[in-house]
């Protein structure tokens, strides 16, 4: 994946898979929930301060998730609602941030010094 080769040429490999699956459940969310015909979603990636930064982007921000430890199970044979929960058990830090309108973007840090 993408975000495992960047992270790789960044020196980063030992967060590249938790950083992969933080990025796969995120973009999936966006597609699925944040999508607006014709326009995609964004992804951003920013070491910063010992830390790794994932963002992503979408032109929903009317509909926003449920944010860090306000994120329920799915019923045991729901075949979703599980990506947040991947994401809150992978990152150190996770968040919701509103805006500009009509945006939204879900973020999640994962700490490289430990």
């Amino acid at each position: 994946m993408l975000t495992a080769a960047h992270l790789g040429a960044w020196g980063l490999p030992a967060q590249a898979e938790n950083a992969a699956h933080i990025v796969a459940e995120l973009a999936a969310n966006a597609m699925a929930h944040g999508r607006v015909k014709g326009r995609d979603f964004q992804l951003g990636l920013a070491v910063r301060n010992g830390t790794l930064r994932i963002e992503v982007t979408d032109t929903r921000g009317d509909s926003v998730p449920p944010g860090p430890g306000a994120v329920k199970p799915p019923e045991d044979d729901a075949e979703t609602g599980r990506g947040l929960l991947i994401v809150e058990a992978l990152a150190d830090h996770w968040g919701i941030a509103p805006g500009p309108v009509p945006r939204k973007t879900v973020w999640a840090e994962i700490d490289l010094v430990r």
